[in-house]
């Protein structure tokens, strides 16, 4: 059996625990812009996935069943229980297979990976494939590459909306993610290309799905998942990419405490029949700074 994922833990220690899950081509690293400001209310895991940074690469194909059994694991490991979970790309997917196994309190998705059609795997894993390799190349040109705003934005374009303002360990994580991954071919094959979800139906927890308008990668697949979970909402993000952790911090962290605030209601109650009538404001009001540029959203 795999040993428990390599994890960063933060906050108080007594706020609920919540979960942070890193898409492929990332590491924990990637939840820099918002960790701080959810460990001040979250008990919050930050962990590694499966065969990167110092997580070790699963001794089974790792599918997302398997991905999400290490994870499992991770947390009985910590004596954790249901958590709240924020994923990002095939770190939402596995975010979503918790919420199946009913170990999920909330779920906040962002562009979850496992919807999209056989042309947009063929193309999402041509993108993979081309950014393994120039990752690899230019590995030792990272870290200095991650010092300026200028290298930044050359190394995460393709992720983030504003990768310029994104930090040096945000760059990092993209070669962790890519360039030092241990198990990256299987992992796309069996994690990303092969993946079909199931059971969706079963998810009893709040889910919010979301997606960055200037996201090319995960194209329209998010919002197919909001027939097949019950109860989920969807939010698209203004000035954000498939990574939008730095585009939109702000938000992100005010979707994640709205999500949590949604677990604790019960389904009868008047304040759940209301959110789900206001869903339409709620979206324009998540998004109502955006017109501006986000400029807010530089820091936490």
């Amino acid at each position: 059996m795999t040993a428990p994922l390599s994890l960063t833990r933060t906050g108080t220690g007594t706020g609920e625990p919540l979960l942070l899950l890193h898409g492929m081509g990332s590491s924990q690293r990637d939840f820099t812009a918002v960790v701080g400001s959810l460990a001040e209310r979250f008990d919050v895991l930050d962990v590694d996935l499966p065969g990167v940074g110092r997580s070790p690469a699963l001794d089974e194909r790792p599918t997302v069943a398997a991905i999400t059994d290490a994870v499992e694991r991770t947390l009985d490991d910590q004596g954790v229980g249901r958590v709240h979970v924020l994923g990002n790309s095939l770190g939402a997917r596995v975010a979503l297979e918790l919420a199946v196994r009913g170990r999920a309190r909330s779920v906040v998705a962002i562009a979850p990976s496992g919807l999209n059609m056989p042309p947009e795997r063929a193309l999402q894993g041509g993108g993979m494939t081309l950014a393994r390799v120039a990752l690899r190349t230019i590995a030792p040109l990272v870290d200095p590459l991650s010092r300026s705003a200028l290298g930044r934005a050359a190394l995460l374009a393709p992720l983030k909306a504003r990768p310029w303002s994104t930090s040096a360990e945000e760059a990092v994580g993209a070669r962790e993610g890519f360039a030092d991954s241990r198990d990256f071919w299987r992992t796309l094959l069996w994690g990303l290309l092969l993946d079909v979800p199931r059971g969706l139906d079963r998810i009893d927890c709040p889910v919010t799905l979301v997606q960055g308008v200037a996201d090319w990668v995960a194209s329209g697949q998010t919002v197919r998942y909001l027939p097949l979970v019950p109860g989920s909402r969807f939010v698209p993000l203004l000035w954000a990419g498939h990574a939008p952790q730095s585009d939109r911090p702000r938000t992100i962290v005010r979707l994640v405490e709205e999500a949590a605030r949604r677990a604790g209601q019960p389904a009868d109650s008047s304040a759940f029949k209301n959110e789900h009538r206001n869903r339409a404001a709620d979206i324009a009001s998540v998004n109502s700074d955006s017109q501006a540029g986000s400029a807010d959203e530089k820091a936490v």
